[in-house]
């Protein structure tokens, strides 16, 4: 089997809310596609997609509604992680766990504004 197209679409009761953050937090633009799916590009490739789900449920990580998925970021340098975190607040996430923001490896767990969780990872330096 061939594939034309791989992508990861994220259900939304807030369809704006959920576009203006991933578009943000990835520093991507939004293309409505229609009045309940609108895509995220970044670099001129279709990365995400967001498709209005009125019904849905944020899980409850970590317990609670089970968690369906979720998303590992890795920072390419982890002196970025507080300006990161920042990034992430301003754009209507919220922080789930925190982790020891001075060690050389970490993983701290947001969710977007729909609830979907997500890290922010990062590692010691080659």
């Amino acid at each position: 089997m061939k594939l034309q197209h791989r992508m990861i679409v994220f259900d939304a009761a807030d369809l704006h809310a959920e576009r203006a953050f991933w578009a943000g937090l990835l520093g991507g633009t939004v293309q409505p596609a229609s009045d309940r799916w609108h895509n995220i590009w970044v670099d001129g490739e279709w990365q995400l997609g967001v498709q209005h789900a009125p019904d849905h449920v944020a899980p409850q990580w970590p317990d609670g509604t089970p968690q369906q998925m979720h998303l590992d970021f890795y920072l390419a340098d982890p002196a970025d992680l507080d300006s990161t975190h920042e990034s992430i607040i301003e754009l209507g996430g919220s922080l789930l766990r925190s982790a020891d923001r001075t060690a050389n490896h970490g993983v701290q767990v947001y969710a977007d504004p729909a609830g979907h969780p997500f890290c922010i990872c990062w590692l010691p330096p080659h």
